[in-house]
């Protein structure tokens, strides 16, 4: 419709502009460090971590107890994605989708979540890369995930694996999931595009 892409054509321009102008153009990757992954399900991005690296502990924060099946924290990984509370809450599946729903995240009207799932280890494909970074760079980025988590308790998952933290920020149409995620690795220092909406 003309309305759906009068508002995705601002995104799409600020996608393609930021793209070509890079954050942290000299960065490359170290031949050794720790690996992190970048997964996505084709609209939605998540940071995935080690559960334990570089002396980095998530366990203040991030806990058995806060899951359906405390076991399920044995995981190797953590992905962490963040968004609108209510969009994320309320659409387990693309069927949950509401446009009314989807309006109300685009124009920033709600609170925000972290979503952490504890998972394995990423296997290496079309939705999944890997990227290494420096004892430091990784430092940073877990800081910045860290930053990220607000004051409240969290609520339970989709599952049995993960659960959701009050979160610092405002989700709008330009500051997307995926433009936290692109926030993150720039924190880290990893060559990103500056706008990633």
């Amino acid at each position: 419709s003309s309305f759906a892409d009068a508002l995705l054509a601002p995104v799409l321009a600020a996608a393609f502009l930021g793209s070509a102008v890079a954050a942290n153009r000299d960065w490359k990757p170290p031949a050794q460090g720790v690996t992190i992954y970048v997964i996505d399900n084709g609209i939605h991005t998540d940071l995935v971590l080690p559960v334990s690296a570089e002396g980095v502990d998530w366990g203040d924060l991030i806990r058995p107890g806060h899951l359906a099946d405390p076991n399920r924290a044995a995981a190797s990984h953590l992905a962490f994605g963040w968004g609108d509370r209510d969009f994320y809450l309320n659409t387990p599946t693309w069927w949950d989708v509401n446009p009314v729903r989807v309006g109300r995240a685009f124009v920033g009207a709600g609170a925000t979540v972290v979503h952490v799932s504890h998972i394995a280890v990423p296997q290496i494909g079309p939705n999944a890369r890997a990227i290494v970074l420096r004892p430091e760079e990784y430092r940073r980025l877990a800081g910045f995930i860290r930053n990220t988590f607000g004051e409240g308790p969290p609520a339970r998952g989709y599952g049995a694996a993960d659960a959701f933290y009050v979160a610092r920020g405002s989700y709008n149409l330009f500051r997307t999931c995926n433009a936290w995620t692109g926030e993150a690795l720039a924190a880290a220092g990893v060559r990103v595009g500056r706008l990633r909406p």
